[in-house]
């Protein structure tokens, strides 16, 4: 049996089908583009007078409140469109085509119809009042967000009432059963959502891989020590007040710095430092006395952060920090271009001759041996260590016993590391080559010469 409708009845309830399909449609775009735009860009804008973007704000600051409005929302089209609905597209299109086609058996019209009029309004509900605002919200969630949060303001007024209590019900049901109710717009991310989402723009081309990188470094950045990031003391060239004006400034011509650290007799006093530009326009008369000429320099621990070391550096205006070890002695320097390479990667000036720091011949690549030992693990795949060393060229000296020569070799498991460059006390450069066949022998470095 079924139930009899005036045409009146069938436009009016038509009429409230489409009403509910763009009402469930609003709903379901609020909530996702106030969930996908960015609070900072609402805030400019309201910044500028749009009140629109004040009212989005509104939303934005109390988020999860206002989801819940729209989930509210959302259940309520979907319920009167299910009740309402199907009948009007039944008596509309699905009985009069059945019995256009011949077929007047009430029961199977009935049946039928209804499995037509819900059909149709699952597709009108999923198409025309889930997908399509999802996807318009997401594509534009800025103008969305503008042009729905005060009909939204509007409708959380309206329904406050029942929010809270259905929001208060929900959460004490799930305290029941041991269950803290979370924040279902969680605003911050940890560092590793943030370096895949640049991943995920660097695939997308959205960032290219220069700026994917330079995230990348601004996080590692935060973990360096400055025993990592600092010139080596044997790399460090210094001026001395045991040595004449002339011997200094002949220094200064030859290696080209801007800042020089002062030390008395060695590395280990180093009392402070000079500008290029004091020690080249000083008066060979009136300044017999490199002392003169000597401004205070930073002293950092080698277990300091290189971002605390920065900050120092900051606070005091200064532009070079002298790196000392655990016993006071000087075990190297930092300056803000090496901290800043560290972020933005290696800067070179037109007097920078040095060899790129890898270098490919064939199955050998050689580094230089300043590089950390951590690079040299993630670049080999290898776990190798060392407490009192960072870098590979260090790793190499401490394994030969602090006699380094060209040409001398160590083993480590199926790679062969060997000096390529050094000095007496140094290992400049490092040529690294695999040997297939001690790929089986994984356990303990064999050395030989």
């Amino acid at each position: 049996m079924t139930t009899e409708f005036h045409p009146g009845d069938i436009a009016l309830n038509l009429l409230v089908v489409v009403v509910l399909v763009l009402l469930n449609g609003f709903f379901v775009a609020a909530e996702f583009a106030l969930v996908k735009v960015r609070t900072t860009r609402l805030t400019q804008l309201a910044s500028e007078g749009s009140k629109k973007a004040g009212y989005a704000l509104r939303i934005a600051h109390r988020l999860d409140a206002y989801l819940s409005a729209t989930q509210l929302g959302i259940t309520l089209a979907s319920l009167g469109l299910g009740w309402v609905g199907e009948p009007a597209i039944s008596h509309l299109i699905a009985e009069p085509l059945l019995h256009r086609i011949g077929i007047a058996d009430e029961t199977v019209v009935s049946t039928v119809s209804i499995v037509i009029g819900f059909l149709v309004i699952t597709f009108l509900h999923i198409v025309i009042g889930e997908l399509a605002p999802k996807s318009l919200a997401i594509q534009k969630s800025e103008g969305v967000s503008l042009w729905l949060s005060a009909p939204l303001l509007f409708f959380y007024a309206i329904f406050k009432p029942a929010i809270l209590l259905l929001n208060g019900a929900a959460n004490r049901l799930l305290r029941l059963i041991g269950i803290e109710p979370a924040s279902e717009h969680e605003s911050a991310h940890t560092e590793e959502e943030i370096r895949l989402l640049v991943n995920q723009s660097a695939q997308s081309g959205i960032i290219d891989d220069n700026e994917m990188k330079l995230v990348g470094n601004v996080f590692d950045f935060g973990d360096l020590l400055a025993r990592e990031v600092m010139l080596p003391r044997t790399d460090m060239d210094c001026l001395f007040t045991t040595r004449s004006l002339e011997e200094n400034r002949e220094m200064v011509y030859r290696t080209r710095h801007t800042r020089y650290p002062v030390a008395i007799e060695e590395k280990d006093q180093i009392i402070g430092f000079v500008h290029i530009a004091d020690l080249l326009t000083a008066d060979r008369g009136s300044v017999p006395d490199l002392r003169k000429l000597i401004r205070p320099v930073l002293n950092v621990p080698e277990s300091m952060e290189v971002s605390q070391v920065l900050q120092l550096m900051q606070a005091r205006h200064s532009q070079l920090a002298v790196v000392v070890d655990e016993y006071g002695g000087t075990a190297g320097m930092l300056t803000a271009e090496l901290i800043l390479e560290e972020i933005v990667g290696k800067i070179h000036d037109e007097f920078d001759e040095a060899p790129p720091a890898i270098t490919v011949q064939g199955e050998a690549t050689t580094v230089d041996g300043r590089m950390l030992i951590d690079d040299i693990n993630r670049l080999l795949q290898l776990d190798l260590e060392d407490e009192e060393v960072d870098s590979i060229g260090g790793w190499m000296f401490r394994r030969l016993g602090g006699t380094p020569e060209q040409g001398k070799k160590i083993g480590y498991r199926e790679y062969t590391f060997e000096v390529a460059e050094c000095q007496p006390l140094r290992v400049l450069r490092v040529r690294i080559y695999r040997n297939p066949e001690a790929a089986a022998d994984r356990d303990e470095p064999a050395e030989e010469s």
